[in-house]
């Protein structure tokens, strides 16, 4: 099956349902999903995007523009998962906690305006690693038509590529939260922290980077191609990360790797 098969397919998934409010991060995964949901269903489609303490401004104004791009209607909510001390307290399942509080939001949406379903970008991909999310976003009723469909993520930047997404080569950015090691109490002045740091990278026109918080130290994730580069700019990354409060600034040799705090729930 082809990309535009594969689309067609994705578009009929939502006109069989006749409106959807679309969970939309502005990655790749998520404006697939609402570029489909809009083309298919035109204004019976709305992006929502949860505007909280662990979504930095960049990915913040990465959805604004991609939602702009797309053409569709495209709305901000306020919702602090810091507010519940479950997650706060930063379990090894604190994104269930930071999932439920959001689709609650987003089928209060639905419900109130009348639209017939709650949609995510997860895909098939997604099953395979720690995503206590997902159980939350069921248990919910959201739907995830990627994973229904069972495409996983090659299938997602096909399209994406077919549709001409500026975010079609975008890696995944995962909330600020998961830069925190599990059991170690989320505050804002942390996340802020995080942000900052990884800001620093971005400016200088890394892919992607994870400035992983362990106490006083700074683990510094990168695309392994990309390490040579960050030895040069050693000095200028250590000053910015020691002016932040870091006693200590590591490059992660592995390079970046998705979930990497998760390796010590998978040794358990």
């Amino acid at each position: 099956m082809n990309a535009r098969e594969k689309l067609a397919r994705l578009e009929e998934w939502f006109s069989e349902h006749g409106s959807a409010v679309v969970a939309f991060s502005g990655g790749v995964d998520s404006s697939v999903v609402a570029a489909a949901a809009w083309r298919a269903l035109g204004e019976r489609a709305l992006a929502v995007t949860a505007d909280s303490s662990t979504l930095s401004r960049r990915e913040l104004a990465i959805a604004r523009r991609v939602a702009g791009e797309i053409g569709m209607p495209h709305r901000v909510i306020r919702e602090d998962e810091l507010e519940d001390e479950r997650f706060a307290s930063n379990p090894e399942n604190r994104c269930y906690y930071c999932r439920s509080k959001l689709a609650k939001a987003l089928k209060k949406i639905a419900e109130r305006e009348g639209y017939a379903v709650v949609v995510d970008g997860a895909h098939l991909g997604d099953t395979k690693e720690h995503r206590p999310g997902l159980k939350a976003l069921k248990e919910h009723g959201i739907r995830s038509p990627l994973l229904e469909l069972g495409y996983d993520k090659r299938d997602v930047r096909e399209i994406a590529a077919l549709l001409g997404l500026s975010v079609k080569d975008k890696p995944a950015m995962a909330c600020l939260a998961s830069r925190i090691p599990y059991g170690e109490r989320i505050t804002k002045a942390k996340l802020q922290r995080v942000e900052r740091a990884e800001g620093f990278f971005f400016e200088r026109g890394f892919s992607t980077v994870r400035v992983r918080v362990h106490g006083e130290l700074a683990r510094v994730e990168l695309p392994r191609d990309e390490l040579p580069r960050a030895v040069q700019l050693r000095e200028e990354i250590v000053a910015h990360l020691k002016a932040l409060g870091f006693a200590y600034v590591t490059l992660d040799l592995e390079g970046y790797r998705p979930g990497s705090m998760d390796e010590v729930i998978r040794k358990k």
